[in-house]
């Protein structure tokens, strides 16, 4: 998505590989990971990872919707984006920092939620993907809350539309040689 008015094209990337998370150990940066460039240079002006270390094949490349609204009085500009996680994130979209993130759907089970200070996702270790453990009733599935459709924004009542799937999934992960 492009915003003229502050000459930054956004974008997401995907999820690592492979899916057995415990093959490849730490966050996985900069997967995962809503992006802010220059338009002119290329350079990167900021990056929000949404979910570090991604058990569960969410790839985040999902639609940014961009918006000016007011957050504390003052009109700021807003960046939208509802993840395959089941999140929707709003970030101001010319420092990257966390104005909101709240699950779309009560059933969202694998994050507790997400802390604002740090903007890190909770993760509840009962619906985890780890080798000695069969993951049952994880919500989102692979396929998300959220996935590639397309978002809407209607400005005259501040209202988002998004197409959103309902479904969980089981796991149970083993080791590939």
């Amino acid at each position: 998505r492009y915003d003229p008015k502050l000459n930054l094209f956004y974008y997401g990337s995907g999820n690592p590989a492979p899916w057995n998370e415990t093959m490849r150990p730490g966050d996985n940066k900069w997967t995962m990971t809503i992006w802010a460039r220059d338009v002119d240079t290329g350079a990167a002006k900021w990056g929000y990872q949404k979910t570090p270390h991604d058990e569960w094949d969410f790839a985040g490349v999902n639609q940014m919707i961009l918006t000016d609204q007011p957050v504390g009085g003052k009109s700021q500009p807003l960046l939208t984006h509802v993840d395959r996680n089941g999140i929707m994130y709003t970030l101001n979209r010319q420092t990257g920092s966390i104005v909101q993130a709240a699950k779309v759907d009560p059933a969202v089970n694998v994050f507790k939620k997400v802390d604002l200070k740090t903007g890190l996702p909770l993760r509840d270790p009962e619906f985890s993907t780890r080798m000695d453990h069969k993951g049952t009733n994880i919500c989102p599935s692979a396929m998300g809350f959220h996935n590639q459709g397309l978002d809407a924004y209607d400005p005259d009542s501040r209202t988002f539309y998004f197409g959103l799937n309902h479904i969980c999934m089981d796991w149970e992960p083993f080791m590939l040689p």
